[in-house]
Parts: C-alpha cells; sequence; structure tokens
C-alpha cells in the first residue's frame, strides 16, 4: 500500500459516513410524516358524520 493510497480510503470512508447520516436523517423526516393516528382522525370523521346526520335530521323533522 503506498501513501497515496490511505487518503482516498479515509475519504472515501468519511463520504460513506456523510451519506449514511444523510439517508438516516431523511429517513427519520420521512417517518415524522408518515406517522398519522388513523384512530382518531377516524373517531374525528365519526363524530362529525353523527353531528350531520344529527342536525339533518333535526332540520327535516315535522313540527305536530
Amino acid at each position: 500500500m503506498s501513501d497515496n493510497d490511505e487518503p482516498n480510503e479515509i475519504l472515501a470512508a468519511a463520504r460513506d459516513a456523510k451519506a449514511h447520516e444523510m439517508g438516516a436523517n431523511e429517513a427519520k423526516r420521512e417517518r415524522r410524516t408518515r406517522n398519522w393516528n388513523l384512530g382518531k382522525i377516524s373517531l374525528g370523521v365519526g363524530i362529525g358524520s353523527a353531528a350531520v346526520a344529527a342536525a339533518v335530521l333535526f332540520a327535516n323533522r315535522e313540527k305536530k
């Protein structure tokens, strides 16, 4: 191994480490944006739909 080979290996390892870190940061960012709590969303949609249905039934009832 000559003296010229060592800096190239070190630079290559540094590039690989930086690329790995950037990939990990990107994956972490994606995980945060994709992590929706579907249970709470569906509960909110269900309550909202029930409220609309109740309002329509109340507005359309016949008065005695």
